[in-house]
C-alpha cells in the first residue's frame, strides 16, 4: 500500500519502486535487462537462473508470496511480503527449507533511477546499503554476503526447517538508518492485518474466492498515506507486444479510482471510500473549475510525460514513458463517474458529508456549459476530439445524480433547469449518438463506429435494460467488437495507420469492457451466457489470480499494465451482478443490489446521504 514489488516465476523482483508507486524504479529490469536492478531469490543454478518455480500461491487471503521449488536436492520456499504500516517502505523475503539440502542464492542488483544509476555500494555496521543521491537501500541479513560486478550476492544451504530472511528498506539518504527488521514478526502482522481487513467483506456470492483476491488487489493498490488508488503499479507495459501503445498506470484516474472505490464500499469497505473521499476534496474541491481527469497519489497535478530512451522496454516495446500528459486532456466523463461514485457512497452507508455533497452539485454547475462540448472521451484518445456518446452519457448521470440529491432534500439547486438539462442531454444522445438502421448507439456522433464502452448506457440507468436500443447495442458490440475468443475489444484499431485514438497498431480485448459484456448480458436475461464468459475470464487470471489490462487473443496472454485495477473492478462488479441475477432467476430475492443495478429504475429510488 506504498509500493509493489512483482515478482517473476523464477523469484526475480523485477520491478520496485521506492519509495511509492510512482517513485523512480530501484529495480526496472522489467522494462530492461539485469543491467537496470534485479533482486532474485531461488535454487543455486550454473548459469545463476534458477528455473521457474514448480508452484506459488498466496497464503490465504493476504498478499503474502510463497514460492516453490522441488529440486534434485530437496524442496524449498521463498516467502514475499511487504509489511503494511507508516515505517520506512520494506520488502522482506524469508528463505525456509522443506525437504533435502538446498543450495540457494540471492543476487541483488540495485539500481537507481529507473536503472539509470549506479549507487555506491558500503557496509555500515554489518549492514549493506546502497546510495546515490537523495536515495538509500539498506540490505539486512544474517548471511554471509559478497559484492562482485556491481551485485550483491549470498550463497547459503537451507535444510528442512532452516529459515533465512532477507530485506531491503529504503530510507532517505540524508537520515540515519532505518531500523533493523524483525523479519519473523513483521510476517506474522503482516498476516494478521491481511486477514483483519477482509473480515469487512460482505460479499458471499458465487466466485467468492475471485472476488475476494480482487478486493485484496484493489486494495494494495490504494496508497495508504493519502486513500488514492493508482491504476496500476507499472509503466509501459505494452497494450501490443513490440508497440508504442506503452503508458505510465501509476497515477490517479477518477475514473478509475471512482469505480474501484465503488466496489469497495458495496463490499463492505467502508473506510476506503471515506479516505478516498477525504482525498478527492483535498485534491479536486480547492479548484473544481478545472478539472483534471487523473493526479497524483497525494494530488498532484503536474505530472509531465517523457521517454527514458536507456531502457529497451518490455520485449523491445518502446518507448518506455513515465508521466502522462492525458492529465491536461479534457474527458467529460469523470464528472458522472465521481458523481455516481459519491451518490452511491451515500447509498451504501458512508456517512453523510455536506462538502462532498457540495462538491458534486459544484461539478455539474461546471458541466452545464461543458457537456456539449467535443472531448478525448474515456479512452484517451490522441487525435481530434469528437462527441463521444460514453462522454455524454456519463455527463447525463452527473445531472442526474445531482436531481436527486436535491429532490430528497441532501442538496439545494436549480431544479428545474437542471431537469430540464438531463433531458436535452438524453435527446441529444437518442437523436445524433444512435444508428437506426443497424439499431445500435455509435462510439461518436456522426459515426459508425461502436465503443464498448456503450455497454455502460444500462448501467447507470440512461436507459432500462429492456429497451430495444440497448439490447441491439450489446448484440452489436458483441458481433462486432468480439476477438476469435468472445472476448471485446473497446474499439476497432488502424493497424499500421492513425485510427480514431490517433496511433498506429493495435491493442489486445479490453478486460474491463468485456466484464461489462457479462453485466450487459445478465441484464437483458442470457444469464447462462453470461456466466459462461465470466468463467473463462477467470481462466485469463495468472496463477496467483492477478490481471492486467487487456489479453492478446493471437499470442494468448496478458498484455497492458499489471496488475490493473480497472480489470479488477470489472471482475467484482460482474459477479456482484451475476450473483443478483442469478437470484433473481431462482426467485430468491436479493438481500442486497449493486447501486448501478438500483439506478436502472427511477422509480426504485430514494434519497441517499453523501
Amino acid at each position: 500500500m506504498k509500493s509493489t514489488a512483482l515478482v517473476g516465476l523464477d523469484g526475480s523482483v523485477d520491478w520496485l519502486c521506492l519509495p511509492r508507486f510512482d517513485s523512480p524504479a530501484v529495480f526496472a529490469g522489467l522494462l530492461g535487462t539485469e543491467e537496470h536492478g534485479f533482486w532474485r531469490i531461488g535454487p543455486a543454478h550454473a548459469d545463476d537462473a534458477p528455473p521457474p518455480a514448480t508452484r506459488r500461491r498466496y497464503r490465504g487471503d493476504s498478499l503474502i508470496l510463497e514460492t516453490e521449488w522441488d529440486t534434485a536436492h530437496g524442496t524449498v520456499r521463498v516467502i514475499d511480503f511487504m509489511p503494511p504500516g507508516d515505517g520506512a517502505p520494506q520488502l522482506i523475503r524469508i528463505v525456509e527449507g522443506i525437504s533435502g539440502r538446498v543450495p540457494m542464492r540471492s543476487a541483488m542488483r540495485a539500481r537507481f533511477a529507473y536503472g539509470r544509476v549506479v549507487p555506491t555500494v558500503h557496509t555500515h555496521e554489518e549492514r549493506t546499503v546502497a546510495v546515490a543521491g537523495p536515495d538509500s537501500v539498506w540490505f539486512d541479513t544474517e548471511a554471509e554476503t559478497y559484492n562482485k560486478s556491481q551485485t550483491t550476492y549470498a550463497d547459503f544451504l537451507v535444510t528442512p526447517g532452516d529459515r533465512m530472511a532477507f530485506t531491503i528498506s529504503w530510507q532517505p539518504s540524508h537520515q540515519e538508518p532505518p531500523a533493523v527488521p524483525v523479519p519473523e514478526a513483521s510476517l506474522e502482522a503482516t498476516e494478521d492485518f491481511w486477514l483483519a481487513w477482509i473480515e469487512h467483506c460482505s460479499y458471499d456470492g458465487p466466485y467468492r474466492d475471485a472476488v475476494v483476491r480482487s478486493l485484496i488487489t484493489l486494495k494494495a493498490l490504494t496508497f495508504t498515506s493519502t486513500g488514492a488508488m493508482v491504476a496500476a503499479p507499472t509503466t509501459s507495459l505494452p497494450e501490443e507486444i513490440g508497440g508504442v501503445r506503452n503508458w505510465d498506470y501509476r497515477y490517479v484516474w477518477l475514473r478509475d479510482s471512482a469505480l474501484g472505490m465503488s466496489s469497495l464500499v458495496r463490499t463492505g469497505f467502508r473506510d476506503e471510500a471515506r479516505a478516498w473521499r477525504a482525498w478527492l476534496l483535498r485534491t479536486v474541491a480547492g479548484d473544481p473549475e478545472n478539472l483534471q481527469i487523473m493526479y497524483g497519489l497525494a494530488g498532484e497535478r503536474d505530472l509531465p510525460e517523457a521517454e527514458l530512451g536507456w531502457l529497451p522496454g518490455y520485449e523491445n516495446s518502446v518507448p518506455v514513458r513515465v508521466g502522462n500528459a492525458a492529465a491536461k486532456q479534457l474527458q467529460l466523463d469523470v464528472y458522472g463517474e465521481v458523481a455516481d461514485a459519491l451518490y452511491l457512497a451515500g447509498r451504501w452507508g458512508l456517512d453523510s458529508d455536506p462538502d462532498s455533497t457540495q462538491l458534486l452539485i459544484t461539478l455539474v454547475t461546471v458541466l452545464e456549459t461543458q457537456w456539449d462540448q467535443p472531448d478525448e472521451g474515456i479512452w484517451e484518445v490522441r487525435g481530434p476530439r469528437r462527441h463521444f456518446v460514453h462522454s455524454k452519457v456519463m455527463a447525463w448521470t452527473a445531472v442526474d445524480r445531482a436531481i436527486r440529491l436535491v429532490e430528497a432534500g441532501h442538496a439545494h439547486g436549480p431544479l428545474a433547469r437542471w431537469r430540464k438539462l438531463r433531458t436535452a442531454i438524453h435527446q441529444d444522445v437518442c437523436a445524433r449518438g444512435f444508428d437506426r438502421g443497424r439499431n445500435t448507439f455509435t462510439q461518436s456522433y456522426d459515426s459508425t463506429d461502436l465503443d464498448a464502452a456503450l455497454l455502460m448506457i444500462p448501467q447507470v440507468g440512461f436507459l432500462p435494460p429492456d429497451d430495444k436500443r440497448v439490447i441491439g447495442t450489446v448484440e452489436a458490440i458483441q458481433r462486432e467488437l468480439s476477438t476469435r475468443d468472445g472476448f471485446l475489444l473497446r474499439y476497432t484499431t488502424a493497424g499500421a495507420r492513425p485510427g480514431v485514438d490517433g496511433l498506429p497498431g493495435d491493442e489486445g480485448a479490453f478486460l474491463l469492457c468485456t466484464f461489462w459484456l457479462v453485466e450487459a448480458l445478465a441484464t437483458i436475461g442470457r444469464l447462462e451466457e453470461a456466466h459462461l464468459l465470466f468463467g473463462r475470464l477467470l481462466r485469463l487470471r495468472n496463477d496467483v489470480g492477478l490481471l492486467a489490462e487487456e489479453w492478446d487473443p493471437h499470442l494468448q496472454r496478458q498484455t497492458g499494465n499489471f496488475p490493473q485495477a480497472f480489470s479488477h473492478t470489472g471482475l467484482i462488479n460482474a459477479a456482484w451482478t451475476l450473483s443478483r441475477y442469478s437470484a433473481a432467476s431462482r426467485g430468491i430475492p436479493a438481500q442486497s443490489t449493486t447501486g448501478h443495478d438500483l439506478l436502472c429504475g427511477a422509480a426504485s429510488l430514494g434519497g441517499g446521504l453523501l
